[in-house]
């Protein structure tokens, strides 16, 4: 949610201020805007919308000089979308300018003091507070300032700042919200995403909370608000550019579904060595393992269904109870949780603001913490007991679809060891199951071959007002992330129902031609769901289905996508399949911005 990039060297930065924001506009926004120093002033450039605005205003950069500066991508909290509301913010006289990802939760009461004392604001956001605090407390050190405004915020946040007093230099802040420094040759890079920056350097520092950095063309210092110099070690992005551009396909959120058999392989692979899973990542001894009592799941949006199919697994492998709780609600539930709980989170970007405070509040109450993460080094990663990456590379549309599998990936895993380790897993059944866990990307490869059938029925579909998806079991699971992988993109109002609550209410929703969307790919239920789905097209449902390929005759109850036959546990990774093509073909045909949606952010860093 929301862009920082900075540059600092010898070269104009206006072409790589925007060139960055360029990078960073997957994690969604409504306005962008550069602030470069000039050496005279700070010239601030920013507009409403597409990014598209800011270059034609500025020539693609061409108009904007000077060799520092700072730019952003604002997503709306505080004022809506403006020129006037988007970042960077100036003090009032121009001296300082700021850019700010988070929230300044008692913004008001500064604004209202800075107010008082004769201070006028030009618009409704919180950040502008900060840069007017600047002003307000600088006598000629701009690092001291910047500490002692640090003291008067609560919140959170990730900062640039410049001045025109200090042409050789950025502050940037971090406290909740990531922020990390590019190092290159004479030049310096800031940015709130590792994409922002890779096409100049893969040499990066990540800032932790409360760190300072002041960055100069020929180096980086970091303090802490005490003034203590902090030592890092430096750290190198192993993925290249290429995986963060589109390479061809038309959307990344079309590469990124087609990239799922690689991305499954990579977090699949060099965990099984010699037939058994081995998760060194865990640090949990078998007799600690065999104490708890109870897992809890935490996570938010696409990664809460994750969640919600590692519920169904785990509680048949494991015999364990489970409860998968969407991280957003967790804290205020008064949850019953000790040392006894295993908590496992869940989070793409590992900075989900609700899925970290939620972490945090199972920790305070002593429960272990694994989290499942793609971003190395990120928030969650860093505070949770054990972490286990995905290894997913980067993932820029919106909707997300690799990480999704991938954190399924990683379940399947977790249910493997932890069945091993607490002997619920018979070893007939743990060899077969790790055997057909190892063959699951290229079943998913002959799933994506059949797009231009699935691509077909989006055509039949994709003027609808309403579609619905049912399922039973861990197909109704599924069945939420196919319908939030619709809604989300194609803007078509969509619900997952259980469909045996059909006949409690759901069902009046049907009538003549409403599409439904049915997953019949468990064995045991595939009888009851075909009475579910006789009970709709009774409705007027026009009906297609996912079912595996061993049952042909289900052809005969709708328009079928068949997926490969897989073992129980694995379905969800195949059948989410054909939900992701099709929500992205439906899009497609009603011309939506497929990987930048509406009112949408990749990273939510606020809650």
């Amino acid at each position: 949610m929301c862009g920082i990039v900075g540059y600092i060297g010898c070269e104009q930065a206006g072409p790589f201020l925007l060139d960055g924001l360029e990078r960073l506009e997957y994690r969604g926004y409504d306005s962008a805007g550069v602030c470069l120093n000039t050496g005279s002033e700070l010239f601030v450039k920013k507009a409403k919308g597409k990014l598209k605005v800011l270059k034609d205003l500025t020539e693609n950069g061409k108009t904007l000089h000077g060799t520092v500066g700072i730019g952003h991508t604002r997503w709306a909290t505080h004022g809506e979308p403006s020129d006037v509301n988007a970042h960077p913010h100036l003090s009032e006289s121009g001296r300082f300018a700021v850019v700010h990802n988070g929230i300044i939760e008692n913004y008001q009461q500064l604004k209202d003091y800075l107010t008082s004392k004769g201070i006028a604001f030009r618009s409704e956001t919180d950040t502008e507070v900060i840069a007017q605090l600047i002003e307000y407390y600088y006598k000629g050190d701009l690092v001291d300032t910047v500490i002692k405004v640090l003291e008067k915020l609560e919140g959170s946040y990730a900062l640039g700042v410049i001045s025109k007093d200090n042409p050789d230099e950025i502050i940037a802040v971090r406290k909740e919200s990531p922020l990390i420094i590019g190092l290159g040759e004479n030049e310096n890079y800031l940015a709130s995403d590792v994409t922002a920056i890779l096409s100049r350097t893969k040499t990066i520092l990540r800032l932790e909370n409360n760190e300072i950095a002041i960055l100069g063309r020929d180096g980086v210092k970091i303090i802490t608000t005490d003034k203590d110099e902090v030592h890092k070690d430096t750290e190198t992005v192993e993925w290249d550019v290429s995986a963060a551009e589109k390479g061809g396909y038309e959307h990344f959120m079309f590469k990124e579904i087609m990239e799922q058999p690689t991305a499954i392989a990579e977090t699949i692979s060099p965990r099984i060595r010699n037939g058994r899973v081995v998760l060194d990542e865990i640090k949990l001894s078998d007799e600690e393992l065999k104490q708890f009592t109870k897992i809890n799941i935490l996570a938010c949006g696409s990664a809460y269904h994750v969640g919600v199919v590692a519920k169904y697994i785990f509680e048949k492998m494991l015999r364990i109870p489970v409860e998968a709780d969407l991280a957003s609600e967790f804290r205020y539930r008064d949850p019953i949780i000790n040392d006894k709980t295993l908590t496992i989170v869940i989070s793409q970007s590992g900075e989900t603001a609700d899925t970290k405070e939620a972490m945090k509040e199972a920790q305070r109450r002593g429960s272990h913490v694994i989290s499942i993460v793609n971003v190395v080094g990120s928030a969650i990663a860093c505070e949770s007991d054990d972490v286990i990456y995905t290894w997913a590379g980067p993932e820029i549309a919106v909707a997300t679809t690799k990480a999704y599998s991938t954190q399924l990936a990683v379940i399947y895993l977790m249910a493997l060891y932890f069945g091993e380790k607490l002997g619920t897993v018979v070893p007939e059944e743990y060899t077969a199951l790790v055997n057909e866990l190892e063959m699951l990307p290229a079943k998913i490869e002959k799933v994506l071959e059949n797009k231009a059938k699935i691509q077909y029925l989006a055509s039949k579909y994709f003027n609808s007002r309403d579609i619905f998806f049912i399922g039973r079991n861990i197909d109704y699971a599924l069945s939420l992330e196919g319908s939030l992988k619709l809604k989300e993109i194609s803007y078509i109002h969509s619900e997952a129902y259980a469909a045996g609550e059909l006949k409690h209410g759901t069902i009046s929703l049907i009538e003549k031609g409403t599409p439904v969307i049915a997953l019949v790919t468990h064995e045991e239920l595939i009888g009851k769901m075909v009475s579910n789905i006789e009970e709709v097209k009774t409705r007027g449902a026009q009906v297609m289905c996912i079912a595996c390929d061993d049952h042909p005759e289900m052809e005969q109850v709708g328009q079928t996508i068949f997926i490969p036959k897989v073992c129980d546990m694995l379905l969800p990774s195949l059948a989410v399949i054909p939900l992701q093509l099709f929500a992205y073909y439906v899009a497609s045909l009603k011309g939506c911005d497929i990987d930048k949606p509406r009112n949408l952010a990749k990273s939510v860093t606020v809650e």
